[in-house]
């Protein structure tokens, strides 16, 4: 872990990073046991990259746009989606804001909170961050747009056009690719010859680099001072966050393709095991702490599925609301 006081933060910051943290993890946990349970249809999980998605949303402000990746449940949470948002999406519930029950899990949209609605096919996001980002800019907004990737979906024509884009007109743009190093079940060295990621940012003509995304201390210090540059007209930048993926692609993907000793492995790599250590060894919490964050995180979760559970599914006359024009003929 980095210095937290170079960067401005406080104990308190850091033990506010690790409550949204390990909410981000129970609710993914309890999603996993609700689809094995057969409850709920698919699950996407962002375990492992909690690091990543808390460490950089700590850095935004009020008014920042994102248009986050399919696997960023604990940043879309930090932001102000609700668990119960999160659970009514995975049930297909009538009151889901995302799409109303008629979506796929983890297609995160709420205007409010300037969450941009993302496409199914990997890598559209980006184009619809970099057009926020232009509006920002022509709007003299003091605002930047975020869009999270996976390394896989750096190799789709998307990316090269948005950050290209980007380059060009100098926007308040910010691209971070969690590098979790599977695109699906593909590993990196098959998806790309470079060394890093972040390098493709020269082509750009933009600031680029690569950060341990198992450290939210440090993901937060690349993201303030990126957003800072990009605030003073110094352009965008692209972050590639290293970070591990805990978890199968989804719930419905055999994860053999990785070998039983890395899966083994994983454990080790757990960024919150990893920042909870760091803060007991530190003085920051304590047992009792934790014991306390635990409770109440349960219980938040048990609610928000509990009351998930009740909640009505669409109307079946809404099938076709939005989805055909309903305008009169004439």
């Amino acid at each position: 872990m980095i210095d937290y006081k170079s960067v401005g933060l406080s104990e308190e910051d850091l033990k506010t990073m690790y409550k949204w943290m390990d909410l981000g993890r129970k609710i993914d946990e309890r999603m996993w046991l609700l689809n094995r349970a057969g409850k709920i249809p698919f699950v996407i999980s962002c375990q492992g990259q909690e690091a990543t998605q808390i460490g950089m949303a700590y850095a935004m402000k009020e008014g920042d746009i994102s248009s986050p990746y399919y696997r960023d449940l604990a940043f879309v949470t930090y932001l102000g989606m609700t668990p119960l948002d999160t659970m009514l999406s995975a049930f297909g519930k009538r009151d889901d804001i995302n799409s109303g029950g008629k979506q796929m899990p983890s297609h995160f949209s709420q205007k409010s909170l300037g969450i941009l609605s993302q496409s199914s096919p990997v890598g559209t996001q980006i184009l619809h961050a970099v057009g926020a980002a232009l509006s920002l800019k022509m709007d003299r907004k003091s605002n930047i747009a975020i869009t999270t990737v996976g390394e896989g979906s750096s190799n789709q024509g998307d990316f090269h056009e948005g950050l290209n884009f980007a380059g060009v007109h100098k926007l308040p743009f910010i691209c971070v690719i969690e590098n979790n190093k599977y695109a699906i079940s593909v590993p990196d060295n098959l998806q790309y010859s470079a060394e890093k990621l972040s390098d493709r940012a020269l082509g750009y003509g933009i600031h680029g680099e690569q950060v341990d995304g198992n450290d939210p201390i440090a993901m937060y210090k690349a993201m303030k001072e990126a957003r800072e540059r990009a605030i003073k007209g110094e352009g965008s930048t692209l972050i590639e966050a290293l970070c591990t993926r805990m978890t199968p692609h989804s719930s419905d993907d055999d994860d053999k393709y990785r070998s039983q000793e890395v899966r083994d492995g994983l454990k080790d790599l757990d960024c919150n095991i990893r920042f909870k250590n760091y803060l007991l060894e530190h003085n920051m919490i304590s047992e009792e702490w934790l014991a306390d964050l635990e409770k109440e995180h349960k219980s938040i979760v048990n609610q928000a599925t509990k009351e998930a559970e009740k909640a009505p599914y669409p109307d079946a006359q809404e099938t076709y609301t939005h989805v055909y024009d309903e305008r009169s003929s004439i």
